[in-house]
């Protein structure tokens, strides 16, 4: 049954992205924590994962400086079990032509035991600063075209996470506060500034596994984002036109080797693998690499992403314990 739901709510909400203003991540069902607060430290052991990305590598642009969009992150999760949780750190700094953006976002997830899973219900502060760079304006006299300025703002994140054994899902939306980011004008005189809005953005994640055998797990994704333009209450706010989907499979192979296929909406396939190594398989190492099937006239040829990760191991007794006997006892 979890299937079906699962499966209904990524086609429903399923329909073409719109001004799409973060990042995006083929491996996204790695590392939760670049999509959701409430997934902070819900696996029950700390995590750091980086990822690096070159979206649509080797684009050339018809002018001198422009060029694709880059990414680096790396995220942190931890359960803290004096807080009745786990905290999150996140960090990114994405690269596109002429606008760069550094986010950092810290997280605390609060657990509850439901069922045969855990429920996390997760909060994040978001610190935000954007950099635009020199652009070449259409109407040079026009007071609206950033000119080498930078801004920053804070926001807010929220949502829930639930991950049992067999499956998880979690729902989130971040840039609740809506910011105007302001930068320098081309034309200093006019006294106006350039301005840039980020949207409200939501996800909808999930994944579920199947043993095939003692050595070998079936591990079906998904994922639908979405951007939520204007302001809760208007019209069109909730429009599936403002989304895109993925969906993915991959085979776990003795806990250490993976290897799977993915689809992006209108954009592109994922072949994606990788392998765990190290003592308890700590350290994860993976690849995905893109082959663009959609709009290729404007885009390059492909895509590509490494990742690296560590599971640190659980916290043990670090004093032993007193042993009691009769013979030091008089």
């Amino acid at each position: 049954m979890k299937n079906y739901l699962f499966c209904a709510c990524l086609f429903l909400l399923a329909g073409k992205v719109a001004a799409q203003q973060q990042p995006q991540f083929s491996q996204y069902g790695f590392n939760g924590m670049n999509l959701n607060p409430a997934y902070a430290g819900i696996k029950g052991y700390g995590e750091i994962t980086g990822i690096g990305r070159s979206q649509y590598f080797g684009y050339k642009a018809t002018f001198d400086d422009g060029g694709s969009p880059n990414t680096a992150s790396i995220t942190v999760s931890i359960p803290v079990p004096v807080l009745a949780g786990g905290l999150g750190i996140s960090v990114y700094r994405d690269q596109i032509a002429q606008l760069s953006t550094t986010n950092a976002q810290l997280s605390y997830s609060r657990h509850l035991r439901l069922g045969e899973g855990k429920l996390g219900l997760g909060v994040q502060g978001i610190f935000n600063n954007i950099y635009e760079g020199g652009f070449r304006a259409n109407d040079p006299d026009d007071s609206f075209v950033p000119n080498n300025g930078s801004d920053r703002k804070l926001d807010m994140g929220a949502g829930l996470w639930y991950e049992a054994p067999k499956f998880y899902m979690g729902l989130s939306a971040n840039n609740l506060l809506r910011s105007t980011y302001k930068f320098n004008s081309q034309v200093a005189a006019s006294g106006a500034s350039a301005q840039y809005l980020i949207e409200n953005h939501a996800y909808l994640t999930g994944g579920y596994n199947i043993a095939l055998s003692s050595s070998v797990v079936l591990t079906s994704t998904g994922i639908v984002k979405m951007v939520l333009p204007g302001k809760f209450g208007d019209s069109g706010k909730f429009s599936v036109r403002n989304s895109s989907y993925e969906l993915g499979a991959r085979a776990t192979f003795d806990d250490r080797f993976w290897g799977g296929l993915g689809y992006r909406s209108e954009d592109a396939v994922t072949v994606l693998g990788g392998l765990s190594f190290a003592k308890d398989n700590a350290v994860r190492l993976g690849l995905a690499y893109d082959v663009i099937a959609f709009g290729k006239d404007a885009k390059a040829f492909s895509s590509f992403e490494i990742m690296l990760g560590y599971r640190l191991p659980k916290p043990g007794l670090t004093v032993r314990p007193a042993v009691r006997t009769p013979r030091y006892s008089f």
